[in-house]
């Protein structure tokens, strides 16, 4: 009898544990496809306006740790509220008014913050999402 321990492994257990995974993978995406599925296209576009509008607060200094005003990034938050405005103002038709409004004024707030903080002021019309929203004074 041997009492040296097999160290020996089967490679069709590797090749059998890689093809577990993947069908995992694979049922997991089919979930997901499943789950966003049953989710109204008013529902997804408000949760991608809420992410940006998010996202642009904090590059605002607006975050809520104390040090917030120290993640202040006008170059990315001029992105984002671009971003939020073309998208807000494409979707407004398609997601009433009453999904489109609180979007507006928070997307408004954001680029009267944008102004407030600025350096060097935009000219009127030229703010971040200004081309698509007009003007915000």
């Amino acid at each position: 009898m041997s009492t040296m321990p097999s160290s020996h492994s089967h490679s069709f257990d590797a090749d059998r544990h890689a093809r577990w995974e993947e069908q995992e993978r694979a049922a997991e995406a089919a979930g997901a496809a499943r789950d966003i599925a049953d989710v109204p296209a008013v529902e997804v576009i408000a949760s991608a306006c809420i992410h940006l509008m998010s996202a642009a607060a904090v590059k605002l200094g607006l975050g809520e740790e104390e040090s917030a005003e120290d993640l202040t990034d006008l170059d990315e938050a001029r992105k984002l509220i671009n971003s939020l405005a073309g998208l807000v103002t494409a979707a407004a038709p398609e997601i009433s008014d009453s999904h489109a409004r609180p979007i507006r004024d928070g997307l408004r707030s954001l680029q009267l913050r944008f102004r407030e903080i600025s350096v060097i002021p935009d000219a009127p019309g030229k703010g971040p999402g200004e081309k698509f929203t007009g003007p915000v004074i």
